[in-house]
């Protein structure tokens, strides 16, 4: 399935730090975290009083990049990452690259949290057995 993101406001039409929190999902604190950690690919405008002002370009990029964290993406590769897309066109193998890998461990972990749901799914069927026979003994037994 593909994941699109798409947002409200015009390129032109900027955006308080309020407004973007709303829309990611991101805390005010995140959002300032995410700038002095160089997570936005590129500089948040200000005005005159030195608020910030976001455009809806930016609301999409960090609706990936949250989606990206939410999976598991360290802050360095996804640092990374935002500077490869910073430096603009010519680095879109090593950006894809990056994303291979991390679709990577996202699917070993998948694999992994199936298993687990296959253990906990036959224990739950070990347990909804002994207690409709009304039998509750033998649920402790290693072999059960």
């Amino acid at each position: 399935m593909l994941c699109r993101m798409a947002t409200t406001g015009t390129p032109a039409e900027p955006l308080s730090i309020g407004d973007v929190a709303e829309r990611t999902g991101l805390s005010v604190h995140a959002l300032r975290f995410y700038e002095r950690e160089g997570l936005l690919v590129g500089p948040v405008r200000r005005t005159s009083g030195g608020r910030r002002r976001y455009t809806s370009l930016d609301v999409d990029w960090l609706l990936i990049c949250v989606k990206l964290r939410e999976s598991g993406m360290p802050l360095a590769d996804l640092r990374q990452f935002a500077e490869l897309v910073r430096h603009g066109p010519g680095n879109e193998a090593e950006r894809l690259h990056l994303l291979e890998a991390h679709r990577q461990r996202v699917d070993a972990q998948i694999q992994a949290l199936e298993e687990c749901r296959s253990v906990i799914t036959w224990k739950v069927g070990v347990y909804a057995d002994h207690l409709a026979r009304g039998k509750t003994d033998g649920l402790w037994d290693a072999t059960t």
